[in-house]
Parts: C-alpha cells; sequence; structure tokens
C-alpha cells in the first residue's frame, strides 16, 4: 500500500499547520524548517509555487500520492459542475476518510491501517481498500472482534466531532455516509481553485 512515509513535523511546518494532526513540535516551532526558516523575511513566491503548495498540503491532508491524486482531478473535471469542489468531495468520499471523520481513528494514516488490516466493513463486507469511494447510502462499521481495539476505544473517548452528511452509532460502532458533503461543510483548509489552476496549465 502506498503512502508517505517521510518526516511529517517538516512538512506540517512548512504549511504551518498541523496537517497530520496535532503535533507538539508544531506548537514549539511555528517557522518554516530549514535552516532560514526563523527568518522573518521569506521571498516572496510565484504565482506556481503558491498554487504548488496548496496542492501539496491537499495530499498531504488526505494521505494521497501524486499518481492517485491526478487521478481524482481527471475524474473530477470530467463531471458537471466545480471542478475544485467535485475534487474535494471525491476526497472526503474515500474509506479511510470516512472512518477518520466518523472518529473510528484520530489520524486519517491510523483509519487507513484499519481499512488495510481488514477491521472495517461496507455494507456488512469488509473492505480493505483506503480509496473505496462510498456512495450515499452506504453503512460503515467496525467489525465485531475489532470492536475492543484500544486505539479504537481510544479515539471514540476523544471525539467530539460531527457532520451533517454522516451519521453515526457509538453503541454499535456503525455509520452510515448520508450524504456527498458540500464545500461548506467540509472543513479543510484548502483553496481548491488554486489546484485547478495548476492542473489546467
Amino acid at each position: 500500500m502506498a503512502r508517505y512515509t517521510g518526516p511529517k513535523t517538516k512538512i506540517s511546518r512548512t504549511f504551518g499547520e498541523p496537517i497530520f494532526g496535532s503535533d507538539k513540535s508544531l506548537e514549539k516551532k511555528k517557522y518554516p524548517p530549514g535552516q532560514h526558516g526563523v527568518m522573518k523575511k521569506r521571498a516572496k513566491k510565484s504565482e506556481y509555487a503558491v498554487q504548488l503548495l496548496e496542492k501539496q498540503k491537499a495530499k498531504y491532508t488526505y494521505g494521497i500520492l501524486e499518481k492517485q491524486f491526478r487521478n481524482l482531478y481527471k475524474k473530477a473535471s470530467s463531471k458537471v459542475g466545480i471542478t475544485g469542489e467535485i475534487l474535494l468531495q471525491l476526497c472526503e468520499q474515500r474509506l479511510d476518510n470516512v472512518v477518520y471523520r466518523m472518529g473510528i481513528s484520530s489520524t486519517r494514516s491510523g483509519a487507513r491501517q484499519l481499512v488495510s488490516h481488514r477491521h472495517i466493513l461496507v455494507n456488512g463486507i469488509v473492505v480493505n481498500i483506503p480509496s473505496f469511494s462510498l456512495k450515499e447510502g452506504d453503512v460503515v462499521e467496525v467489525r465485531e472482534k475489532s470492536k475492543s481495539m484500544e486505539s479504537i476505544v481510544d479515539s471514540l473517548k476523544v471525539n467530539n466531532s460531527s457532520y451533517e452528511w454522516l451519521q453515526f452509532n457509538l453503541d454499535s460502532l456503525k455509520g452510515t455516509f448520508v450524504s456527498v458533503p458540500q464545500r461548506d461543510q467540509i472543513p479543510e483548509n484548502i483553496k481548491e481553485q488554486l489546484i485547478v489552476e495548476l492542473y489546467s496549465k
């Protein structure tokens, strides 16, 4: 399973945001990485650099590699509607993202691992493909023998997020993908129009 395995704090410091979840190192060092990161004067970024950074931010946020992300963009651009918004919706429809949104895992990388290790069911069937795209009405749940896993229990204890487009029952550890989220329902700080401009060149 292809995934990013490099330094996570360094990436988060590049964007100045906790891309991979809460990070104590990021809180201590709120400046970009590198020898000159602490300096206040930074060279003005070109239009291309700004667009590229936004694409990188989206990729790291959702844990998607370049080839997968480009394919998602092609799929989004072929649909009727606002390409950037559709791109984010496709990212949100991924099974690993929905497992994360439901609070079954505290991070997307953890959610990806739960899916790939066959702890998650979709409509009663084991699905071990993190990129599996959910449709409206699909039911996502934790396998019976996996419900007592420490990582899942701990994540559910601290989870206090809820989303209009998802329903989740804490007792049965079962949720429903109610609908594709609208842009204002997606909390990620991503300027998707910059990504569209980058790929449109």
